[in-house]
């Protein structure tokens, strides 16, 4: 079957572009205010929001990362969802009814109250920095996708040229409506990936000859001698990024920051009418999140099948071309939707991996925390202005930090490339380097009286870099135990914490650190 679009996929996708266009438009009245842009005014129903987390905690590395995980690998990607559940309590019951007693337009105003401004903002410009490397790495796995369908290669200039289409669409459908219309077109971009997955699921199905007992059983039981429907990863191996030891440590600290520390996330949940609404979002929305994993780690598994065990398939045809695009280790998923995905449907899917890879929700969250709590303070001590005027300035704020974004995936292309991880670690890997010093402000500021603006300052930068001279690549460089390159990212994230944590409380108490920020 032929690689290249037709008229019919092309048209698809462009059918996709204008829904997602009308669901915007639709969706939106005219801003009243900065509260209007960024929280949706308060108004947005709890299925909703629970929709609108699904979609942004599902990236590109989840569509196109879980089936190479699956195809490579085994379940117990999928139980390490449990990490997510544990972290759902958490944060349900200590963060949000925080962040709504406060009345908080970002999450980091909370330290402005523990500590000061400087806390606040520094707490703030972290998490600048940690989403432009997290946004940045799922654009860049989301654009050799796109390359490989707009080029059918994935050379550096294929991939920029991805990279900019996909920042393009996500200004243009978050310039006008901000978090409201992208709620609503995060319910479009659900349906539409979740509808691609099972429309290739049964493609897969359809064409593997074998039943499914023989399914199953070549799956338990590998030529090689591993079980491939393994769920449970009971090894305290430190390498092991989803062994039980690591769900129960690192995985739980990664979806505290993500789900309650990450404005890209927590935005969604200060949306709500009250932190009742808030936390139910929350609770639905990763309760949600497991069949959708399951589904495309099920991808994985039958690609194996049809790839890799040709005595099932009656034939070889398919031996072989988990190589035809090397040194990418999505792209098993990839080759088989531009080979064996028929025109129509081709396009359908195509408009998945375009749902599953938009960045608009990272720019309206990120410039949410650069107007609120960089600009918006600057501005009101210099007189102010309207309200209108911090609409208008969060709209350049997309602008400026889109590029940004582009420029980060440019360089994910060299770095995933120089370390040779695998992409969905990669992905979630990038995430600990923000996360790391966040975990351990917060958790001094909860649960300690300990620290001040200065210690706050100091744990982010060394949770930062602690998680930074634990990449292999900088062990090399400096000459470090070898055994420092043995950590996953969980554990790798677990150190980062600590190091922050213990950075925080080594200042002594201010005037306004008195208690810890309590919910009312």
């Amino acid at each position: 079957m032929s690689t290249q679009f037709t008229t019919l996929d092309w048209a698809i996708v462009a059918g996709y572009v204008v829904l997602l266009a009308a669901a915007g438009i639709l969706s939106t009245r005219r801003q009243r205010d900065a509260q209007d842009y960024f929280l949706a005014g308060h108004r947005v129903p709890v299925w909703l929001l629970a929709i609108s987390v699904l979609s942004t905690t599902q990236s590109a590395a989840t569509f196109l990362g879980a089936p190479d995980y699956g195809f490579r690998g085994d379940y117990t990607y999928l139980t390490s969802y449990l990490g997510p559940l544990v972290a759902a309590f958490v944060v349900a019951k200590i963060l949000i009814p925080r962040f709504y007693a406060l009345n908080v337009t970002t999450v980091y105003e909370l330290l402005t109250h523990r500590y000061d401004v400087r806390a606040m903002r520094a707490a703030a410009g972290m998490y600048l920095v940690g989403r432009i490397f997290a946004s940045g790495a799922r654009l860049y796995l989301a654009a050799i996708a796109v390359s490989m369908i707009m080029f059918a290669d994935i050379q550096p200039s294929s991939v920029f040229v991805a990279s900019l289409v996909l920042v393009a669409l996500g200004i243009a459908f978050t310039f006008i409506g901000g978090l409201r219309s992208i709620i609503w077109s995060d319910l479009v971009q659900v349906l539409l990936y979740v509808g691609a997955a099972l429309t290739v699921l049964f493609i897969l199905w359809a064409g593997i000859p074998a039943s499914t007992s023989e399914i199953l059983g070549a799956l338990a039981s590998t030529p090689t001698g591993e079980n491939k429907l393994r769920l449970i990863d009971l090894s305290l191996d430190p390498a092991a990024p989803f062994s039980l030891l690591a769900t129960f440590t690192g995985v739980v600290l990664l979806f505290i920051a993500s789900l309650g520390l990450d404005q890209d996330t927590t935005q969604r949940l200060l949306a709500g009418r009250n932190s009742a609404d808030g936390t139910r979002a929350l609770y639905v929305s990763v309760l949600a999140t497991i069949p959708v994993v399951l589904l495309f780690l099920a991808i994985g598994s039958l690609l194996y099948i049809f790839y890799e065990r040709p005595d099932l398939m009656g034939q070889s045809a398919g031996a072989g071309a988990a190589g035809e695009f090397k040194g990418e280790k999505i792209t098993i998923f990839m080759h088989f939707i531009l080979t064996h995905i028929p025109p129509g449907v081709r396009g359908f899917v195509a408009v998945g991996i375009l749902a599953a890879a938009a960045v608009n929700s990272g720019l309206i969250s990120m410039s949410s925390v650069l107007i609120q709590d960089f600009y918006r303070p600057w501005i009101d001590r210099r007189g102010g202005r309207s309200e209108k005027h911090f609409v208008q300035a969060g709209r350049v704020g997309m602008i400026l930090l889109a590029l940004a974004l582009l420029g980060m995936s440019v360089l994910c292309y060299y770095w995933q490339r120089y370390t040779d991880a695998p992409l969905l670690t990669f992905a979630l890997g990038v995430m600990s380097f923000a996360y790391s010093g966040l975990l351990g402000v917060y958790f001094a500021a909860l649960f300690t009286r300990r620290g001040n603006s200065a210690s706050v300052i100091c744990a982010l930068a060394t949770g930062f870099l602690t998680i930074a001279v634990q990449q292999s690549y900088v062990v090399d460089m400096l000459g470090l135990p070898t055994s420092w390159k043995l950590l996953a990212f969980p554990y790798q994230l677990c150190v980062g914490t600590a190091v922050g944590f213990l950075t925080c409380i080594l200042g002594s108490e201010g005037e306004a650190s008195a208690k810890p920020v309590e919910a009312n």
